[in-house]
Parts: C-alpha cells; structure tokens; sequence
C-alpha cells in the first residue's frame, strides 16, 4: 500500500497548479484513497502573520471535513514534513489558532520548518442528536487520514518537492485517535506522538473511582494531602476510617496517582459529563434496579456514607440564569476560546456554541449535592417527565451540564416542579467493580478471588471497548505501522499512568525485536492530564511533547534513535520512576532539592536555611539552561538561579547549586525550585523545547 502511496503522489505532482499560483477555488488532479472523501476544495489561501507569519490555506471535502494548513512562506525554509494536531473530539479546523503562543502547535510547526495540519474530524457531533451519528472511524482517523494525504498534493504543489514526511499526535481523545489512525491506516503517517493515552478499559472507570473518592474521602483530602508533600508523615492512611481506608487503597489500585491528590478542590467530572449518560443508557438495569436491590451492589449494603449524600430533593423553580449572569454569580466560569480542542479541556466546549442556553436555574429550596453530578427530574409542566443532566447543587442554584439539548432546556420555565436526584451518579461511582476485564488489566486484580473469579457481580458487558471503539475507531492492540513515541504523565489523574504500559507491553507483543526500532514510552514526573493548576506541584507536558515531534522526525528521516523509554516500576497500579536521573531514560530532567540531606527542616523565625539541589538530566539529552524559585506562598517564581555560580559536570548532565532562605513569620513553607533543561545547552532558546521538572521542601518555622 505504502508503494501504491508513492506512486500517486509522484503521478500528482504533475499537476499545473504552481508555487505562485493563489489556490483558492482551483480545480484539483487529486484522488483519495478513502472514496467518502471527494472534490477537494480550497476557499481560502493567504499570508496571516498570527499566530506566526506563514502561509494559509482552509478548504476540505464535500461531506463536511474541514481543514487548515499552515506552510512555511519561503521554499528554503521548508524542512519536509508536517504535523498533524488531532483533537480528542470532532471539533473546529481552526482552533489551534486560539491557542496560547508560548505552546501553539502552529508556531512550533513553522519554527521548525513543517507545515502544520488540522481538521474538523469530518464535523461536530450532536451528543443529543441520535441522527446526526455516523460511522466513527470518519471522526476517529478516515477524515484526518484523507486530509493528511491532500496536504502531500498541496506541499508537492506549492514547493515543487517529494512526497513530505506526516506525524501525527494527539492527548487524551486525540491519543485514542492516533493510535487509531497508526493501527488503521498505513502510509499516511510515518510517526506518532500519542499522548496522555488512555485504555480500552478507561471508560468510564477512571472517572467513576476517582468521584468515589471524592465523595467519600473529601472530608481527609487535606490530611491525604499533607502527608505526601515533602517532608510529610508519608502515610495517607493515618487519620483516615475503616471505610475512608478501603477507598482510597481500592482507588489507588485501580491507578489514581496518589500525589495527584494536592488539587482535588478543582477536581470536576472532566470529559466523563460527555459520556455519562450513555453510561445510564447502556446499563439501565444497573441503574434503575440492580445496585439498589442486590446483594453485591454498593447501593444495597446502604453504607452510612451513602445514605448521608444521597439526594432526592423536591423544589421548585423561581427562575432560569444565563450565561453572564451565571459567571457573575460564580456558578461557572467562562470557557476561553484557547481551551477548545486541547486534550485537557476540549470536553468542556461541547454544546457552547448557544450563546443563549440557559446555564443554571434558582429554586425555592436549599440542596447542596455532594456529587459532581447527577439530575434535575421535571414533574411539571412541558418537560414533565424529562431530566436534565446537572453538574452541581448549591444552596438555592442548579447548574446544568453543556451537553443538554437545547429544546429540552427549553422546556423548564419558572414555577415548575422539579426533583434534584443524584441516584445514577452515585450507582455509577463505583460502576467500575463490576467491569472486570482480561487479565492483562492488572488493576483490576484486586477484584478478582477464588480461581480468579470476581468477587463482585459482573454485568453482562464491558463498556469501555464500546466508547474506545467509538472514538479511535477500532480497539488499540499496539499493533501500529511507523515508529510511536508514546508519551504519558505519571500523576495524570485522567488517563492513569499505568495504562501507558500496558499499551507499550501490547506494542512489545507485537513488534517483538523490532521494539526498540520502533517504539519509546516517555513519562513525565509531576505531571497531569493537561491543565498546571498549581505550578508549585505540577508542570506541563508541552515541551516534551514538542521536543518528542521533532526527535520522531529524526528518527525517521536520519535514524537518530530518541532517548530510551523511561525506566519505571508499576506497584499497586502507581507508575514509580527510576531514582537515577542520568539513566531514567526519556529526556526530563531529575531535580532533588534538600536541607541537610532531608526535605524537611524546623527553625526559629528569622534562622537561614541553606536549600541544596542535585539535578541530573537523562544521559545525552542536554543540560540544565535555567532554574527558578518560588519562596513563598505566592505560586509564582521570582528568583532566578545564577547558573553561572552552579557546579556543572564534565559532560553538563549534573548540576549543584545552593540557595539561602530565611523566614520572619511562624508557619509552613514550601520553597520549590524549578529546572529547565535543552537538548543542546542553549540558555535563550524558545519555550518549545525547554524540558521542566521541579522539587521542594518543608520547612516549618516555630
């Protein structure tokens, strides 16, 4: 197939179509491979100078796929490839444009000399609209495939060259889809840089253990919390019930990175508010009768803990808010156009595009629901009988989920009755115990007992294949054609890390020998699914990410093979990383900040305290250009390091520095220091590929 590739393209490239030719409208000597994707087209062809100066072109197919391009302007300055950013849904062609600059996938693309690709994943799914559903391979990798595929016929047009190399990468949803689009497809894409992947088995299990967690133990999040920061008692368990125990040992074995704890307070349901509802939807039995009659079942056993945050409240409605009133009296906060098609926050922006849909509702009666969602049950008037899924219950407001049909909305007018009820969303929390899949998916070995049976009811399917099918369009096997660096995040508190490994291990299955050739898994260490919410505890993965795209690249095109995968261990579903930086593998830097060999110091007021950091950078992938500090309770670093004054290796892989503090006020402080390493030592290169890691200490002051 792949020779069959090369051979059209050459025969294409034969078009008349020239470099100084304005593309738009005009006719194209091009044929797909996919016969749903027909009559590409061209409607717009321009220089734009944001969010970089480079060449733009919008056109797409007749069945709705959407695309944009973005080529570098001059001949010379073109390297050979493009990257392709895939969204973890079906969203807009255009919105890496809104991206921030300092990690916009379109700058870095033409920085570095590639052109850059996006499309709408063949378009925008109505999760309310049964109608609009089509074949999920469209959205999941055929659309991107046949725009990948027209972007070789343009770059061969405008630059007069060879068929260009393709990458592929995607987060979350997205990760799903490039691992599709790799398994599916062969010779659109030479590589991929998959990211924060989940597992045939991730929905909607992770999401269910973590709410259950939350739920239960967010009266001892903040003791949970203490006792795994620096210099703490290190046992999370110490202050916590039989019954707050059992959970957050049976959540920290299904693979929620303990640490990740630190912001639970921001914690929401993330993307699972798209899904749930077809989680009630496939299972009603479960729903409507099992967990609630059954032995077996959470719901039948009546825990204290449930019967205290089960809500089935009766009120109603005084009136309906929109959205500005809504961000004014803090019940949401408004979705910036940056957060659309991001792995992280892309869920978020499904159903905004009313601007006029109500957003929450005041009724008569207090409710505070201690879950993070659920339904508001109509019992009057023109919706009666219907249900609207919500987000939360407080005091005297309702807010309700993105996802709500608009007609239904519509439906609820002042004066109607209406119940808040969360049954479905607690029955779903621990959903996850009676989902036992293979073997192979280890963390649900807590599950299983006497010949390896489970020892709680199972229900007659598995839904995590069926959303997993739905959005990368097939089941991941790791059987992928080109070369994967796969990179994951060990505190993702969306994807948990070890579903990372569990992939590589099916890539290992497969490609035997050949692994190494082929295939690299990179974890990040103090980092999340997307979002830094705190960046004294977390930070981002973008330019790893970046720095992955540009090492395939090389990979590919020069044999230069990348770093190796990280060296890790997998306890209890924990992803825990190799202690030696120089050979943990993948390209992070490893800082260890200590006070006499301890993280943890107790002075006087006013007494200096001298802070040492030993950081290590994986062998071969640079050295430390920067570090930072932030001393105080302000969550900003305002303290350079001198890195003139730091003691550097031989090779520069290994730094020591020291700093001084000292602390007027009693209280608990934790000063963080944050590293950056470069591939090539270069102190003023761009953000892009400037690698962090950060580390911190107690010091409690009497």
């Amino acid at each position: 197939m792949k020779k069959a590739i090369l051979i059209l393209f050459a025969a294409l490239s034969l078009c008349t179509v020239t470099n100084g030719k304005n593309l738009k409208g005009s006719k194209f000597d091009f044929v797909c491979q996919d016969s749903q994707f027909k009559n590409p087209f061209v409607d717009v062809d321009k220089e734009i100078t944001s969010p970089v100066r480079c060449r733009y072109i919008h056109g797409g197919f007749d069945d709705g796929t959407l695309f944009s391009f973005y080529f570098p302007l001059k001949k010379e300055d073109y390297t050979g490839r493009f990257f392709q950013y895939i969204t973890p849904f079906p969203d807009s062609e255009t919105s890496a444009q809104a991206m921030p600059v300092e990690y916009n996938p379109i700058v870095h693309s033409i920085v570095n000399g590639a052109y850059f690709v996006e499309t709408n994943e063949g378009g925008q799914l109505d999760f309310n609209d049964s109608s609009s559903r089509r074949d999920a391979s469209i959205g999941a990798y055929r659309a991107n495939a046949a725009c990948a595929e027209f972007s070789r016929h343009i770059a061969e047009l405008i630059y007069d060259c060879g068929r260009p190399f393709g990458y592929c990468y995607g987060g979350s949803g997205g990760a799903y889809r490039t691992v599709g689009g790799m398994e599916s497809t062969e010779g659109v894409w030479d590589g991929a840089v998959p990211y924060v992947l989940g597992s045939p088995q991730a929905i909607p299990n992770v999401f269910a253990a973590r709410m259950y967690a939350l739920r239960i133990l967010r009266d001892k999040m903040d003791d949970i919390d203490d006792a795994l920061e620096p210099g703490g008692s290190g046992d999370p368990y110490a202050t916590l019930d039989a019954e707050q125990r059992q959970v957050l040992q049976e959540v920290t074995r299904m693979g929620f990175p303990i640490k990740s704890w630190y912001g639970w307070k921001n914690m929401d349901a993330h993307g699972f508010l798209v899904l749930y509802r077809s989680v009630v939807a496939s299972d009603p039995g479960y729903f409507r009768e099992d967990f609630w009659h059954k032995p077996g079942y959470l719901g039948y056993d009546n825990p204290p803990s449930l019967q205290r945050d089960h809500i089935q409240e009766k009120a109603v409605v005084k009136r309906i808010i929109g959205q500005l009133e809504a961000e004014r009296l803090g019940l949401v906060e408004p979705l910036s156009e940056s957060d659309r098609g991001t792995a992280d926050r892309a869920w978020a922006s499904m159903g905004t595009e009313n601007k006029e849909k109500p957003i929450a509702c005041e009724i008569n009666r207090e409710v505070n629901m201690p879950t993070l969602g659920g339904e508001l049950m109509l019992l009057s008037g023109s919706g009666k009988g219907e249900q609207l899924q919500i987000t939360g219950a407080k005091g005297h407001y309702v807010t309700f989920a993105s996802v709500n049909d608009m007609q239904l909305l519509a439906k609820l007018n002042s004066g109607d009755s209406v119940q808040v009820d969360n049954s479905d969303w607690i029955a779903v929390e621990t959903y996850y115990r009676h989902q036992v899949p293979t073997p192979d998916y280890y963390a649900w070995d807590q599950f299983r007992g006497f010949n390896d049976q489970p020892i709680y009811p199972q229900r007659p399917m598995l839904l995590g294949p069926l959303f997993t099918q739905d959005a990368a369009g097939c089941l991941p096997t790791g059987k992928f054609h080109g070369k994967m660096i796969l990179c994951c995040s060990v505190w993702d508190r969306e994807a948990f890390a070890w579903q990372g490994d569990w992939y590589r291990k099916h890539a290992a299955g497969y490609l035997g020998d050949a692994t190494d050739d082929n295939f690299r898994l990179w974890y990040t260490d103090r980092c999340t699914h997307g979002e830094v919410d705190d960046p004294t505890e977390v930070i981002d993965y973008f330019s790893t990410l970046y720095q992955a795209l540009l090492d395939l690249s090389d990979w590919v095109e020069r044999g230069i093979a990348p770093s190796h995968t990280t060296t890790y261990d997998v306890k209890d579903c924990q992803v825990l990383l190799g202690k030696d930086g120089r050979s943990r593998g993948g390209i992070q830097p490893v800082p260890y900040a200590t006070i006499d060999g301890r993280e943890l110091a107790e002075v006087k007021a006013g007494e200096e305290v001298t802070i040492h950091v030993a950081v290590d950078v994986p062998q071969g992938q640079g050295k430390i250009v920067k570090a930072e500090w932030c001393l105080d309770d302000s969550k900003e670093y305002t303290l350079p390091v001198d890195l003139g004054l730091a003691r550097y290796s031989a090779d520069g892989e290994h730094v020591e520095f020291d700093t001084t503090v000292s602390y007027d006020r009693p209280g608990t402080y934790f000063p963080t220091v944050r590293v950056y390493s470069e591939r090539h030592g270069r102190a003023d290169v761009d953000s892009y590929v400037l690698i962090p890691n950060l580390s911190k200490v107690r010091i409690v002051v009497k």
